[in-house]
């Protein structure tokens, strides 16, 4: 991708785990010696702003003040005159030119990087786009930089994309004018020969049980193993690397197998699956294991161990003792305090989100309700940190996730499998408050409930919404008083026609509520009263998810019910 070639951008593509990411860092480290790096973006899927192009424009503009110096003036100068450009209400086209291609098209017209210019053009390397969930935001960035390249052809800039092949990004890239390169024709067995020749040399000089191993069998691993070994694992890089991992580990007492137990079993092993399960499994015994490898695995953002037990409400000692047993798949920090943990590769998290492939290990979307409360209660069990932070930020995000992949039974049903699962929550204030806010926002979903579980989710509600107002717990004040404001940005008016029984069942979790609240904090609801007149309807029009909102008069407009 030199100044000899006329196309500027090179799509190099291959399978999971086939070593893109790793070539693409190595560019990115050659380009950025030589002061030839422009900026780099590794997407990474289920990641918060990492796996969309919220930020994308922004962060490669931000790089690019650092690289070329002389560009940041014309950044300024675009944001000064038109502030707006940092907002996410700015189209991504809009903000790649005017702060990453005119910022950049100046410095060299003015001939502010003619020195290194002389070396060759800049890069701006994108890995993992196929990682990236907002796929219009794709396509719109790639017809986009096409046609900044036809318009502009001798700007000294060139762009290497790494990722998946992916029909969304295959049908913009596989056009004229753009270079091709396929990982799956090249053949990494002397590669990956090399890289587990080095890493076991080096093991060998740290383990003490493979030292003794060697003075009394003499060398390991022998010749036939190494071949044996990188002939299974077919050129897959991430394999390779996972496999190593896997046999050198310190055993536990869960496994006290050694590396040269070890290494025979993962060639019975079929492929990664196989071996992800296997290494699960090490810790599948431990307390909260499901919890804190689900928990992992969906995350929106990626957090700290201390950060985990925050949000799981556990303790940070119960998060290292399983992760300790899964470091050849998740990356644990060294410090609880510091670092954030992340899985050695987003193939785990395909594997663990397929139930076909994960079986027991399987993580189903309705994790998302726990998640949801795991974001609710932090609020209200921590005044700050990363946990909070990540439940405030987050917590519709995952209730979003939750309602829109269950129909309306399957959300009764997991509603139910939730409380039933939860017997130490009962008569906690958290608790009741997230179950209310959660059957209320189900209420008002696009798509509507047949009647009875309409009645259900009213009645539930309400009935939740006493025991939280009952609960004796001071933290209702950020439930009620919409500290913790939760948008349902919907002008929608329902209308229930009640039973006998769902009108007295309201009207007696009402008259709890209405006593309780006033009870505890009476300066909330000022001189708003209730209607106790027996009518026809109820009708309830939202607008703010919170406690309050679902209490007041202003929401709940009338209750009547007329006995035949």
């Amino acid at each position: 991708m030199g100044s000899t070639t006329t196309a500027h951008v090179y799509w190099f593509h291959g399978f999971a785990g086939s070593g893109k990411s790793a070539i693409s860092l190595e560019i990115a480290k050659i380009y950025a010696g030589s002061g030839r790096l422009l900026a780099s973006y590794f997407f990474f899927r289920n990641a918060g702003d990492r796996s969309r192009m919220n930020r994308f424009a922004v962060t490669l503009a931000s790089q690019l003040a650092a690289a070329v110096p002389s560009a940041a003036s014309f950044i300024e100068a675009a944001i000064d005159t038109e502030p707006g450009l940092l907002t996410q209400g700015v189209s991504l086209t809009t903000q790649m030119e005017r702060l990453v291609y005119h910022p950049f098209q100046a410095a060299v017209k003015r001939g502010l990087i003619l020195t290194t210019l002389l070396k060759g053009p800049f890069l701006i390397v994108i890995d993992g786009l196929d990682e990236c969930e907002d796929k219009q935001g794709i396509e719109e960035f790639i017809t986009h930089m096409l046609d900044f390249f036809k318009k502009y052809p001798s700007i000294p800039l060139r762009v290497f994309i790494a990722s998946r092949v992916e029909q969304h990004i295959h049908a913009h890239l596989k056009v004229d004018g753009v270079l091709l390169g396929n990982l799956d024709d090249y053949s990494p067995d002397e590669d990956i020969d090399a890289f587990l020749q080095a890493s076991f040399q080096i093991a060998v000089k740290q383990d003490p049980v493979i030292q003794a191993y060697i003075h009394e069998h003499g060398n390991w691993p022998t010749m036939p193993d190494m071949g044996k070994l990188t002939r299974h694992i077919r050129g897959s890089f991430v394999l390779a690397s996972t496999i190593f991992k896997f046999i050198v580990q310190p055993a536990t007492e869960a496994d006290p197998t050694t590396p040269m137990d070890r290494l025979p079993l993962t060639l019975e092993m079929n492929g990664l699956d196989d071996l992800y399960a296997q290494i699960l499994a090490r810790s599948q015994h431990l307390p909260h294991s499901r919890e804190i490898i689900s928990t992992i695995a969906l995350l929106l953002r990626p957090l700290p161990i201390v950060g985990i037990s925050t949000l799981l409400g556990i303790k940070a000692f119960e998060v290292i003792r399983v992760l300790l047993n899964l470091q050849a798949i998740i990356h644990v920090p060294g410090i609880d305090e510091e670092g954030d943990i992340t899985l050695c590769h987003t193939s785990l998290r395909d594997f663990l989100t397929i139930k076909s492939r994960s079986g027991f290990f399987f993580v189903p979307p309705s994790f998302h309700l726990h998640l949801s409360y795991y974001c609710f209660s932090t609020i209200f069990n921590t005044p700050d940190g990363r946990a909070h932070d990540y439940g405030k930020q987050y917590f519709k995000a995952h209730r979003r996730t939750f309602s829109q992949l269950s129909e309306a039974g399957d959300f009764l049903s997991e509603i139910d499998q939730f409380k039933a699962g939860q017997p130490q929550l009962v008569d906690r204030l958290p608790y009741h408050a997230f179950l209310c806010s959660m059957l209320f926002n189900m209420l008002f979903l696009v798509k509507p409930q047949p009647l009875d579980d309409s009645l259900y989710l009213l009645t539930e509600c309400t009935k939740q919404l006493a025991l939280a107002a009952e609960c004796s717990d001071c933290r209702i004040q950020l439930w009620l008083e919409k500290d913790i404001p939760y948008f349902i940005m919907t002008e929608l008016t329902r209308t229930f026609q009640l039973t006998e029984n769902a009108y007295k069942a309201l009207q007696h979790d009402l008259q709890r509520t209405s006593t309780a609240i006033p009870a505890s904090l009476p300066r909330i609801l000022g001189q708003q009263a209730f209607s106790n007149r027996k009518e026809k309807e109820f009708v309830i029009a939202p607008l703010l998810l919170s406690g309050i909102s679902i209490f007041t008069v202003r929401q709940i407009k009338s209750l009547r019910y007329e006995s035949s």
